[in-house]
């Protein structure tokens, strides 16, 4: 799995509450609520392994693994409708 720093949970909590969701759980996976719509958000700095189960995901990670989360979903073909929402910025350097 492909935890993410807080700064990207951050910008993902950000990005549901300003479309007017409603947040439950703490870290990098959480639950947003929206009139009927309940979805499962991962936070990710990588590509993760694909969850196996839920009805509503959508992966927030950095525009770099996008592309490479994209052709794994598709490829894993979940049971499940799924988004990725990129954003700017890189996954935190390690020395």
């Amino acid at each position: 799995m492909g935890p993410a720093n807080d700064r990207l949970a951050d910008r993902a909590r950000s990005i549901f509450d300003q479309l007017g969701y409603t947040i439950s759980g703490d870290g990098h996976r959480f639950r947003a609520d929206r009139e009927w719509k309940s979805v499962r958000v991962m936070a990710t700095e990588d590509v993760p392994e694909t969850p196996e189960s839920g009805d509503l995901r959508c992966f927030v990670t950095y525009t770099d693994t996008a592309q490479d989360l994209r052709r794994k979903l598709l490829e894993d073909k979940p049971p499940y409708d799924w988004a990725i929402v990129s954003v700017e910025g890189e996954a935190a350097a390690t020395d």
